[in-house]
């Protein structure tokens, strides 16, 4: 198959730590990938496998980690 260009937008609560794996998997595989997160968020660390694009929220950390 041919390499595409993926834009991934994990929620934040997802399954994003199974997502990575499968994420950096496509990237190795010759995909442009893009993953767009909010600037506070739990465990969606960087890496160069991907691009990463930050978007601003309301929330602060604090104010995420009480709604849960």
């Amino acid at each position: 198959s041919h390499a595409g260009k993926l834009l991934v937008v994990p929620m934040v609560g997802s399954h994003w730590l199974s997502m990575q794996e499968v994420v950096e998997k496509l990237s190795q595989r010759g995909h442009e990938v893009v993953v767009l997160v909010p600037e506070v968020s739990w465990q969606m660390e960087t890496t160069q496998a991907y691009k990463v694009v930050t978007y601003p929220v309301r929330q602060t950390l604090e104010e995420l980690d009480n709604a849960f």
